[in-house]
């Protein structure tokens, strides 16, 4: 449990690193940034794989075909909502909406897989989603207050990024259930493989999207310096970091989570993401969050906290009179 928890925490701790790209590369669009984050995961997935070829060798056709969808939904089409959601609503807004990832897997996952997993019982479930939610308001409610206060603030644009944002949340409901569910039918495969094979899989689209944004971008007459844009240095660092960190070193991570921990509970320490990532853009920032940010925040700990407590019972066999 601790051990599945630990890997759950560097996963959140990496992925928190994704939401610094799109701050940092604001004249970047949302697609390039997709693009370029897969491309670069993919390309640093091929000496990987090389490495772990005898294993991979092992992955039928399904399962190329599962890792493709899971680097589509979950890595492209995520990250293209994600990039875009901040770019028009800044940080703390997004990350947030995102923070709702715990309680809409956990809910998700206690109705789906409770035959497989067990179900964690909604009665000792319910004061950790509680607070949880709870923590997720008052961040929300810091960061409404702080747009209701500008002047400049336009409206519009922060309702189609959190618009975005909700896009990024289905995608990544959507995501840990479908991967939990191929790594616990194949508890005999490596994690770090997995991760490898996604990053492969991700590789191709990830080139022709980037290919088809370079031959849009060149065929409208935009003024957009291709490939890498009006800051070379920073987005090619950036993509190479986010590439490895976040998505296959935080990919192998969140893996090893997923074998140790019911989907139910591991859904919630996505939490770790949303505490990471706040910290990071209020250091973007140079600012210390307010008390009810704080007040949030420590709303949040104490959620992860109480579901670390909850273990799953089996579902009672249903008796059937002869």
């Amino acid at each position: 449990m601790w051990i599945g928890t630990l890997f759950a925490l560097s996963a959140g701790l990496m992925w928190g690193l994704v939401f610094i790209a799109p701050t940092l590369l604001a004249d970047y669009p949302a697609a390039l940034l997709s693009f370029a984050r897969y491309l670069a995961f993919g390309l640093i997935a091929l000496p990987l794989a090389w490495l772990d070829r005898a294993r991979l060798a092992q992955f039928t056709r399904a399962d190329w075909r599962e890792a493709l969808r899971l680097s589509l939904v979950g890595n492209l089409l995520y990250y293209l909502c994600l990039a875009a959601a901040i770019q028009r609503a800044g940080g703390p807004l997004p990350t947030m909406i995102i923070g709702t990832l715990p309680v809409v897997i956990a809910i998700t996952s206690n109705l789906r897989d409770a035959a497989r997993d067990g179900r964690l019982p909604w009665g000792r479930l319910a004061p950790s989603l509680a607070l949880i939610a709870a923590g997720i308001g008052c961040v929300n409610q810091a960061e409404l207050a702080a747009l209701r206060a500008d002047p400049q603030a336009d409206l519009g644009r922060y309702a189609v990024g959190a618009l975005l944002a909700v896009g990024a949340v289905a995608c990544w409901t959507w995501y840990p259930l479908r991967n939990a569910d191929w790594l616990r039918a194949h508890a005999d495969r490596s994690p770090r493989t997995w991760a490898t094979a996604q990053g492969v899989a991700t590789l191709l689209p990830a080139a022709l999207g980037f290919a088809g944004f370079w031959a849009w971008n060149a065929a409208s007459g935009q003024a957009f310096a291709m490939p890498f844009g009006p800051q070379p240095e920073r987005f090619v660092l950036l993509m190479l970091a986010v590439g490895l960190f976040a998505s296959w070193l935080g990919t192998l991570c969140w893996n090893e989570a997923s074998q140790r921990l019911p989907t139910s509970l591991v859904g919630q320490l996505i939490v770790f993401e949303t505490l990471s990532a706040l910290a990071y853009a209020y250091a973007l920032r140079q600012e210390w969050p307010g008390p009810l940010t704080l007040a949030g925040v420590a709303l949040l700990i104490a959620g992860v906290m109480w579901a670390l407590r909850v273990r799953p019972e089996p579902l009672a066999a249903e008796a059937h009179p002869a």
